[in-house]
């Protein structure tokens, strides 16, 4: 109609409608209207299935690492990062996760990526040790939707035996709070067949589900990575300040070291220190790098 301005639109709402009327149940009309978002979500989300296939095919994902520092040391080199995942387009430019991962978790990619970041620092990791640098401690993400996966119990186990020059200590897996309280009892048996083995677990996001502290007497993690959009308005939200002291109390208590996201400036970072959290990680302190640039003793 007279509101068209390119022919590339017609073509995409086209699409767009095609995909509805597949989704409908096929033999059927969809004509495009401007509030169809859900579906141009749908859509997008579609496209991401061949550009996430492609990039796990022709290694088009990257790997970042961010510092997180013990509190009292941070103005000395890291020994502890945690891997974060980027996507380079065929243009060269990078795209940030929040992007693609909503797509990798609802088309059930998960497994692949987490055993292509795995494979990818475990082959990294094993270089440096051959190289005889210092090896970091190096914090993995784990998807929720793999959390109690035999398949990925096994295959990390399997990458532990092939890179045998990689200690098991040297590696922590992070999962989100919300995905353990879910799939608590495979979460339990999960985490304790590979702390056996030697590596360390964090929960990560902690204190966004703050309804019970129960389950955390039974699960075995090493970390308590305290939710980071209460540690970006401790200054100014006494409320978050107080769950923030309790949440690194409580760890405490538990044997658990505490992790501090969100480290955005200097009062933030001394905020901190007076709780007395263990480690503190945030762009104040250190952005993501690439894994390559790592340099060590």
């Amino acid at each position: 109609n007279h509101d068209t301005q390119e022919m590339s639109d017609v073509l995409s709402h086209a699409d767009i409608a095609c995909y509805a009327a597949k989704n409908a149940g096929r033999n059927c009309i969809h004509i495009y209207q401007e509030s169809d978002r859900d579906l141009a979500l749908g859509h997008m989300e579609l496209q991401w299935i061949s550009r996430i296939n492609q990039a796990l095919n022709d290694d088009l994902f990257l790997l970042y690492i961010q510092p997180i520092y013990k509190i009292d040391e941070y103005l000395n080199t890291p020994d502890h990062f945690e891997v974060l995942i980027r996507l380079r387009d065929i243009k060269g430019e990078l795209i940030s996760p929040g992007a693609f991962l909503p797509a990798v978790e609802r088309f059930n990619l998960s497994l692949q990526l987490d055993q292509w970041v795995i494979k990818e620092v475990f082959s990294w990791a094993k270089t440096i040790v051959q190289q005889n640098k210092t090896l970091p401690y190096l914090s993995i993400n784990l998807s929720g939707q793999n959390l109690g996966s035999k398949k990925l119990l096994a295959f990390i186990k399997n990458q532990h035996e092939i890179h045998s020059e990689v200690a098991a200590g040297n590696i922590c897996f992070e999962i989100t709070e919300t995905a353990a309280i879910n799939n608590l009892t495979e979460a339990k048996v999960f985490i304790s067949e590979l702390k056996e083995v030697g590596f360390k677990f964090s929960l990560d996001d902690f204190g966004s589900g703050l309804s019970s502290f129960d389950y955390l007497k039974n699960l075995p993690v090493d970390y308590l990575k305290i939710d980071g959009q209460f540690v970006k308005d401790i200054l100014d939200d006494p409320i978050d300040y107080a769950l923030v002291n309790a949440i690194n109390e409580i760890g405490h208590v538990m044997n658990k070291k505490t992790i501090a996201e969100y480290v955005e400036n200097e009062q933030i970072l001394e905020a901190l220190t007076e709780l007395k959290v263990d480690y503190v990680q945030g762009y104040y302190l250190g952005k993501p790098q690439s894994l390559d640039t790592y340099q060590s003793d």
